[in-house]
């Protein structure tokens, strides 16, 4: 009879209970689950003490409110490690000051009660922590999203200020600052795009702070924004003045990862305001697309080190022309003209020895000097010679920026 008069009467218990003793155990609980706000409990605590009283289990709708409570603690910004502290905590005080419970000398009814609050707490608890893993997957997608069109906007250049101020806030963002833009290539396709953030993060924040710092994705590429003057030592290969401190972090990381190897990196030169943001990445875009042009040895590059590109392509007509004059004939040469044109290359880069050019290239040495005399025959133009090394020289610097023989000459205007 008791127990159908409790089934037809869902909260008999809770609706006598001393309201002043359930405020005591939320405040206490609070207290020690570090602050964490009373109201995140709501109904909990009337819902263990009907559980104890009556073994009342919880409806669907009552754990449905615990849900939106652990949504509500998501946005809020607290723990889920102090909330769930505060739900456990909250059980353990009740338990412990439960007036039936402590009144009863009958065992079974005190091991029914500890099953009915405990499952309470189980049920409670897991759904707290349901609702509050969704709003916290909620509020990452929403971060990333306004991350991206923040990052996106930025790298344009084109955006209002005013409006670009507010947004950049809440991400540390000091527009007024030097920035530098350093994009990430992989060999592929990127590869896991969270786990490289992620990465990426963890050692640019260690070295670099969070603020004035936004690690993204654009275009298949990693994008890392950070203050220009912020980056500390790291080891770089010999010869390095210590300029690319950010490219050569951002390697050192990537080249961890089990996918993505090797990683092309490029560092745009650094710029202040909003304007320079744009530029700066503008600038590294331009960077990696010519070190793999090149076919730069050096896995991190500067835009700095290829501003001679720039200068030859700003004019791009007449670099067409040189490249047309003075390189075309090798095309006639058997193999066609890139072998040609990368024994030339090697060869200025070493400074004109022939014995060095063969061992970069794996020739022998008689090789690479039928080679020079081929150039000469076909071209006009002796590599040896002083007076016509300039020519050839900034020939083969056009005609890498260019992409040629692989990509066919622009048409001149």
């Amino acid at each position: 009879m008791t127990g159908s008069r409790a089934r037809r009467n869902p909260r008999p218990a809770a609706a006598g209970t001393d309201q002043q003793w359930l405020a005591g155990v939320a405040a206490e609980a609070s207290r020690e689950a570090g602050g964490v706000p009373v109201a995140l409990l709501g109904d909990y605590l009337p819902l263990l003490a009907d559980a104890a009283t009556t073994g009342r289990k919880p409806q669907r709708a009552e754990l449905d409110a615990v849900e939106a409570l652990g949504r509500q603690a998501a946005e809020q910004g607290i723990s889920a490690g102090r909330v769930v502290q505060l739900y456990l905590s909250a059980a353990r005080r009740l338990w412990h000051e439960l007036p039936t419970v402590a009144r009863s000398r009958d065992s079974e009814v005190v091991r029914a009660a500890a099953a009915a609050v405990l499952q309470v707490v189980d049920d409670a608890v897991a759904t707290l922590a349901e609702g509050y893993a969704v709003a916290r997957r909620d509020l990452v997608r929403r971060e990333e999203t306004l991350r991206r069109e923040l990052i996106d906007d930025l790298l344009r250049g084109d955006s209002d200020l005013g409006t670009l101020v507010d947004r950049a806030e809440p991400f540390g963002l000091d527009l007024a600052r030097v920035h530098q833009v350093a994009l990430a290539a992989p060999s592929r396709r990127l590869p896991d795009t969270e786990a490289a953030i992620t990465a990426l993060e963890a050692v640019i924040f260690d070295r670099l702070g969070d603020r004035d710092v936004l690690v993204a994705t654009k275009d298949g590429r990693l994008v890392v924004l950070a203050p220009a003057d912020a980056a500390g030592p790291v080891t770089a290969p010999p010869g390095r003045d210590g300029t690319d401190d950010l490219g050569w972090l951002m390697h050192d990381q990537l080249r961890r990862l089990p996918r993505g190897r090797p990683w092309r990196i490029a560092v745009g030169r650094p710029h202040p305001g909003l304007y320079g943001i744009a530029r700066s990445y503008e600038e590294a875009r331009e960077a990696i697309t010519m070190a793999a042009r090149l076919r730069l040895p050096s896995a991190v590059v500067s835009a700095r080190d290829l501003l001679i590109y720039r200068v030859l392509l700003r004019d791009q007509p007449a670099i067409v022309e040189l490249v047309n004059a003075v390189l075309s004939p090798l095309t006639r040469a058997r193999g066609g003209a890139e072998p040609l044109i990368a024994t030339l290359q090697t060869y200025f880069d070493t400074g004109g020895v022939a014995t060095d050019t063969a061992k970069r290239i794996h020739l022998s040495v008689r090789a690479v000097t039928y080679r020079l005399d081929r150039i000469h025959a076909l071209t006009g133009y002796d590599p040896a010679d002083p007076a016509h090394r300039f020519t050839l020289q900034a020939a083969v610097l056009g005609a890498r920026a260019l992409n040629w023989p692989e990509q066919p000459l622009p048409a001149s205007a």
